[in-house]
């Protein structure tokens, strides 16, 4: 059985990118495709779901084809259907679940549910074949900050999370108020290179109580009323410095939590996942961090940072050995809990 190929067609439509993958017994990718959204809801400054949701319809077959493509495959050879079924916009999951639905139905395939954030943490895997659990991840996103323990495939143990704005929320809502495009986070790490990160004191929140949760709404307000204040009073804004400073602010509250969490768990491999995972200040830190506890340290590519259909297909490969399957009553669920399964 060990020796057996077991391929998955694995779909991602929880947000702004339509993605289609097919990965072969959980840690080879054999093709990897994604349709962004970026230009259309730049626009806009943000993600308007109902753009993302019809812009999903339009794409997700094409995606599929070229993922089937790419991996020189046809639907005859693949054996289990993995979808990303919550938590993301109840419209752009609908999309995806529909289409992983039909094609398990037309072609009496084994469906399996994945938990978005399950997926970004399985991405680890993909670039490095020695990591097994247990090791502890810090998953940061959009629209996610979560610092877990990953027990098992698909077992957390969740030690924090944030309490208001997740750490890439922070991020666009900061670069918006400074002129930068979206989406922000890329675009304030790569102002942060040209400042001095200590030019500016902002606030880096403690939880009493709660030593690995997190605060963000805190360094955010500081950041804007700082622009305010310079605004009345005339005085001119060094973008980059200020870029910087509050780079800094997040990353060091982040890369504290996580130094804090693995001595007091004991955990030796130490690993990040999420979009804001493919921030170079914070790969950078945690690194660093890593290398002066003795820690092991891991991230995924930067094209697997982001939303990918590959990295469900890697969950989605390991929740099949454990038995997981869905039925056709497979629904979208926007605020699934890590660690919940259907």
């Amino acid at each position: 059985m060990e020796n057996e190929k077991t391929r998955i067609l694995a779909i991602e439509t929880s947000c702004d990118e339509t993605a289609a993958a097919v990965v072969e017994n959980g840690r080879q990718v054999l093709s990897n495709v994604i349709s962004s959204q970026i230009e259309l809801h730049r626009l806009y400054g943000g993600v308007v779901p109902e753009i993302a949701s019809r812009n999903h319809i339009e794409k997700i077959n094409p995606v599929i084809e070229q993922a089937l493509k790419d991996a020189q495959v046809t639907l005859d050879e693949i054996d289990v259907v993995g979808v990303t079924y919550g938590p993301g916009l109840v419209g752009a999951l609908l999309v995806g679940v529909a289409e992983a639905k039909a094609i398990s139905y037309a072609r009496s395939l084994p469906l399996v549910g994945v938990h978005h954030i399950e997926g970004h943490v399985s991405a680890n895997y993909i670039e490095h074949p020695e990591l097994e659990p247990p090791f502890l991840c810090l998953v940061v996103s959009g629209g996610h900050t979560n610092l877990v323990i990953v027990e098992d495939h698909g077992q957390f143990r969740i030690l924090g999370s944030t309490r208001d704005d997740a750490a890439g929320e922070a991020f666009d809502k900061v670069a918006r108020a400074i002129g930068l495009r979206y989406p922000g986070g890329p675009e304030i790490d790569r102002l942060a290179r040209e400042g001095d990160p200590h030019a500016i004191t902002f606030p880096r929140a403690k939880i009493d109580g709660t030593p690995y949760d997190f605060s963000f709404s805190g360094v955010k307000s500081a950041v804007l009323n700082y622009l305010n204040q310079h605004k009345m009073q005339g005085q001119e804004v060094i973008r980059e410095d200020l870029a910087a400073s509050f780079q800094q602010s997040v990353v060091s509250v982040l890369v504290e939590h996580t130094m804090r969490a693995a001595r007091e768990h004991h955990m030796e491999r130490v690993a990040i996942a999420g979009g804001v995972a493919a921030n170079q200040g914070l790969q950078s830190a945690m690194q660093a961090a890593c290398a002066e506890e003795g820690f092991t340290f891991y991230h995924p590519s930067p094209i697997y940072c982001t939303d990918n259909a590959a990295m469900i297909g890697v969950a989605a490969y390991y929740e099949y050995r454990k038995g997981t399957r869905h039925g056709w009553d497979l629904n979208a669920v926007p605020h699934l809990r890590l660690g919940e399964h259907l």
